[in-house]
């Protein structure tokens, strides 16, 4: 079913986007971050221990030979050997007719029970995944409501204190320019202070 449009989460409101300059500084000090940090401890990898079969499957896939169908030999009718067919001759014949035997048996029953039950079993499971489907899609739907409007009430606030957050960030402008104007006129005070000691001091020996 079709969604609403969400809003999306982002950075605060009302801050103004960086400049392409300020983007490079930050990923400068990002890549300088990164290249003194140590290198990820890399643990080898166990070798795999795959059995003959799946191994022999992995060099056919490697080889792209095709799949070979499965033999249906054991299923099919057996020949009666002869008369003078020897003890193990007579062995295999009477296993490979109980496995054909244990395989129909099976095979019909399966068939059996897909006739009775396969069709409603089939409904009855479509039933309860698309009531899964639905109760997932209106979970999502209320979801991204939920962060729709939370994003929006921070919006909204963020909004309702631009005015009080760039008199403060003005004022703290102006509070640190004042604190460096101070810092820069006590320096020169000082080298005033200094200068005119010297010039003190100068003029007491001259006088001596």
């Amino acid at each position: 079913m079709p969604m609403p449009p969400a809003y999306h989460e982002s950075l605060p409101y009302i801050d103004s986007q960086p400049s392409e300059s300020e983007l490079a500084a930050a990923n400068d000090l990002i890549a300088a971050e990164i290249a003194v940090l140590p290198p990820p401890s890399m643990t080898a990898a166990p070798a795999p221990n795959f059995t003959p079969i799946f191994q022999s499957e992995l060099e056919r896939v490697a080889a792209q030979a095709p799949l070979q169908p499965l033999t249906l030999s054991r299923y099919e009718a057996q020949e009666t050997p002869s008369g003078d067919a020897g003890a193990d001759r007579l062995k295999e014949v009477l296993d490979n007719a109980h496995i054909t035997d244990m395989y129909l048996s099976s095979r019909r029953q399966n068939l059996e029970l897909l006739d009775r039950y396969g069709k409603n079993a089939w409904l009855i499971g479509n039933h309860e995944l698309e009531g899964e489907l639905k109760r997932l899609e209106a979970e999502l739907a209320a979801t991204k409501k939920e962060v729709d409007l939370v994003n929006l009430a921070r919006q909204r606030r963020q909004e309702d204190v631009r005015g009080e957050l760039t008199m403060l960030e003005e004022t703290w402008k102006k509070g640190v320019g004042r604190v460096l104007e101070t810092e820069v006129a006590v320096e020169e005070l000082k080298s005033q202070i200094r200068a005119e000691l010297r010039n003190q001091g100068k003029t007491g020996q001259d006088e001596q």
